[in-house]
Order: C-alpha cells, then sequence, then structure tokens
C-alpha cells in the first residue's frame, strides 16, 4: 500500500482519566510495543495511522492523545472541535475512571458543537481480569455505552487484545457516518478531510440509490 495516498483524513481523539492507558493502546495499535512503564501524556500528542477500510479506499487516521490530568484540560479542550471520532477509555479496575466516562462525553458534546462526534467506549486493562482486580462488570458498561449510543469493547495493550479492533471499529464508524450523511464534510472544520469531494458526493448517491430487490424486514439500528 502506498501510504502517500490516502482519500480521507479522519482527526480521532483519545478521551480519558489520567493512568486508564490511552497511550498505551495508541503505541500498540501504531507501532505493535507495549511499554510496562510510559511517560505520562502532557498536553498533546500525535500519532499517525493508515487504514485501509474497503478495497482501494484508504484512510490517514490523526490521532490526539490529551492528557486527562485536570490541569491539562483547557489545552486538550481546544482539540474537541475538529475531531470526528472519540475513543473513550477507562481501567475496568479503576470505578473512578469509568464513574467519569459521562463527564468526557458530555463535555466533548457541549463543545463540538454544530459538528458531531462518534465514540466508542473501550474497558482497557482487561488482562488484569485474571488477577482478579475487575472493578466495573462488562454488563454495566455495556449498559452505560448503550445508553450513550455508541458500541462497546474491552482490550487490553499488554496483550494487544481487541486494540486493533478498537481503533478500526471506530474508524469504520466513521466512515459509515460519512457515507450516509450522518458526517459532513464542513468547510473550516478539521474533523473530516476528504482528497476528492466528488467521489463522495458519488457514493452516496449510490449508497442511498433505492433497491429494485424484494424489501427485506428492517432490523432495528445497533
Amino acid at each position: 500500500m502506498d501510504l502517500t495516498l490516502w482519500q480521507y483524513q479522519f482527526r480521532i481523539i483519545m478521551l480519558g482519566d489520567s493512568t486508564v492507558g490511552k497511550s498505551s493502546m495508541l503505541k500498540r495499535y501504531t507501532e505493535d510495543l507495549f511499554l510496562e512503564s510510559i511517560n505520562q501524556t502532557v498536553g498533546v500528542d500525535f500519532y499517525v495511522h493508515f487504514l485501509e477500510v474497503e478495497r482501494g479506499v484508504r484512510v490517514k487516521l490523526q490521532f490526539w492523545d490529551t492528557a486527562g490530568q485536570e490541569r491539562f484540560r483547557s489545552v486538550t479542550r481546544s482539540y474537541y472541535r475538529n475531531s470526528v471520532g472519540g475513543l473513550l477509555v477507562f481501567d475496568i479496575t479503576s470505578r473512578a475512571s469509568f464513574d467519569h466516562v459521562t463527564e468526557w462525553h458530555s463535555e466533548v458534546c457541549e463543545r463540538v458543537q454544530p459538528h458531531k462526534v462518534l465514540f466508542v467506549l473501550v474497558g482497557h486493562k482487561s488482562d488484569r481480569e485474571a488477577e482478579g482486580e475487575r472493578a466495573v462488570s462488562r454488563e454495566e458498561a455495556e449498559r452505560l455505552a448503550g445508553h450513550l449510543g455508541m458500541p462497546y469493547m474491552e482490550a487490553s495493550a499488554k496483550t494487544g487484545q481487541n486494540v486493533r479492533e478498537s481503533f478500526e471499529l471506530l474508524t469504520r464508524r466513521v466512515y459509515q457516518g460519512l457515507l450516509s450523511g450522518e458526517v459532513e464534510l464542513q468547510e473550516g472544520w478539521d474533523g473530516v478531510k476528504c482528497a476528492a469531494p466528488q467521489a463522495l458526493q458519488l457514493q452516496r448517491a449510490s449508497v442511498s440509490r433505492p433497491s429494485t430487490a424484494p424489501e427485506k424486514k428492517k432490523k432495528c439500528c445497533q
């Protein structure tokens, strides 16, 4: 794959309390590395990765890894508005980090108007469940994700479990939102960049074109 070519660029923001493992997840996804000790993020760090979401459609992912500490919040808030996707991370061994999920979600949603951010909720450090350290049940986390209107996954940067799947789920969710019109390209907004807007118009037209096949019973949205 020629990584110098891409059709879309998505800006994704990492959200969640300090020490939940946002940087570790990004390190595992972008470099396939895990460090037992990693420096806390100061302000915002940047990562770039490329993903082919379907044949011939390449997305450049620009990740903004935000510091979870309150003293950096004024800096990280300035990055919310130009994000199209958010990976909202908590630590399954930390009840406090889970309790703060709704605060992070509300804070972003208030500041991105009139734009829209699509989210995936991730319960991180799933490898520590075997050690009996789980403080938040999967069922409780799934209920919260359903309430907030987003998918839920559990992942571990240490083992690599579901890290790639979490990022790709969010990327494909944004891509489908772009095709359906749920996500709109807007001048002056950098959440999504499109190398060929005319091609996107054609893609949207083909997606929305009525089918001549017999109508099947519709399923509820996920």
